[in-house]
């Protein structure tokens, strides 16, 4: 019998070089206080703009993780 539960939440990354750098960015920061995790979707991009540049990328991801106590069999 498989019993899994899996959580899913939203986080924003933030980078100054690249949408790449703003996900990793999002799981490292989330992978300090949230275990388990076995997945992203990235669900925007988007960037701030200022004279003409892009001066700061960020990345919306659903992040989902294993909650506590569930088992996979």
């Amino acid at each position: 019998m498989v019993v899994l539960t899996v959580k899913i939440i939203e986080l924003v990354g933030e980078s100054k070089t690249s949408w790449e750098d703003a996900v990793k960015n999002a799981v490292t920061d989330a992978s300090k206080s949230i275990r388990n995790i076995t997945g992203i979707e990235v669900r925007n991009n988007t960037a701030n703009v200022r004279d003409g540049k892009i001066v700061e990328y960020k990345a919306n991801i659903a992040v989902a993780f294993k909650v506590d106590g569930s088992t996979e069999t």
